[in-house]
């Protein structure tokens, strides 16, 4: 992953710079009022059949909510929000009715069956799935952590680019690389997300909130990507459980700074005892803040977990609130979605 994440990263810094005028515009996106309701339907009932032709359809720099209403159905494209269309929620019929799906596979930057890159998109009871190493999992569960399968590569479902995203009772499915949380500030509710290998990964400043982390087979959560002290990106997750099928970590340090908490999780005894790893190369002098608080389950054991984690409770977890780590302008108010 690390030749073609710093590619990723690269190409990503190119558009981010170019693209940079339209980040910024229509911040408000009209408050949390929808101005108007595009209809996709494959049988032909609606505006468009395909999800990327209603996304081609808004205009640039749209200053205002515009809702894509997603009918039941497996949608087989890849699906691109582009930099200067803000102000988008994708809203499916449910998370198991809904779905997005793809095979692409290799380069980071191209593989996603979705990827969203302006500020202010939100999502809700859709399934993005990208499905090229899904069906190989079982083949990795004999090999060794850390050594590839042959034909397992980075097969992304989704990739995150905008700040002030969010997400609500979706599922991410994959096996390697499942969700790139690129950057930002993004939000995740009731979410599940499923792979095996760095399957929630990147530099975003993130809270996952009551969210299913389904480890599928032998590997780690999280690659988190924080490169300094300075640096206010990081994972939290609050609540929510840590399931699945085979000996898990829960993250290896992808920058030495690398920043992950667990706070209330119920942890399956699919999480390995060590908890974390500091992945193949020691040498990067790894700093990571890897914290869990007030966690539950038979994977909670911090007995053996390295020496480098934290184990703290909830009095000292005031700086990792909602509020405080993601919402401190209010954002989450201004979305034009209502999910408790």
């Amino acid at each position: 992953m690390d030749h073609l994440m710093s590619r990723a990263i690269t190409l990503h810094l190119v558009l981010f710079v170019i693209c940079s005028f339209w980040v910024c515009r229509a911040q408000d996106c009209g408050g949390n009022k929808i101005a108007r309701t595009i209809i996709v339907d494959q049988s032909g009932q609606g505006e468009f059949k395909a999800i990327q032709q209603a996304i081609d359809s808004i205009e640039q720099n749209n200053n205002q909510w515009v809702k894509i209403r997603i009918k039941a159905g497996t949608y087989i494209e890849q699906v691109l929000i582009p930099y200067d269309k803000p102000c988008i929620y994708l809203e499916g019929e449910g998370r198991s009715k809904t779905i997005i799906t793809y095979n692409d596979h290799q380069e980071t930057d191209v593989s996603a069956t979705f990827s969203s890159c302006p500020n202010k998109v939100v999502a809700q009871s859709i399934t993005f799935k990208n499905s090229y190493n899904v069906a190989n999992f079982l083949n990795w569960q004999q090999r060794k952590i850390g050594n590839l399968a042959q034909g397992v590569v980075p097969a992304l479902a989704a990739r995150i680019y905008g700040s002030k995203s969010a997400f609500y009772d979706c599922n991410f499915i994959g096996f390697q690389d499942t969700l790139w949380d690129v950057q930002g500030r993004h939000y995740f509710k009731e979410c599940t997300i499923e792979g095996a290998i760095d399957f929630i990964f990147g530099n975003g400043q993130s809270y996952y909130e009551s969210c299913i982390l389904n480890a599928t087979s032998s590997g780690f959560v999280t690659a988190q990507g924080r490169k300094s002290n300075n640096d206010t990106s990081g994972f939290v997750f609050r609540g929510g459980s840590v399931v699945g099928s085979a000996e898990t970590f829960l993250g290896r340090p992808y920058r030495p700074y690398s920043r992950v908490i667990f706070y209330g999780t119920y942890l399956s005894s699919v999480v390995a005892p060590q908890g974390w790893n500091e992945w193949e190369n020691s040498k990067q002098q790894a700093i990571p803040t890897y914290i869990e608080a007030d966690c539950t389950g038979a994977g909670a054991n911090t007995s053996k977990r390295v020496p480098w984690a934290h184990k703290l409770d909830g009095s000292e977890m005031g700086k990792y609130s909602r509020t405080f780590f993601i919402d401190y302008d209010s954002w989450l108010a201004n979305l034009p979605v209502t999910w408790v």
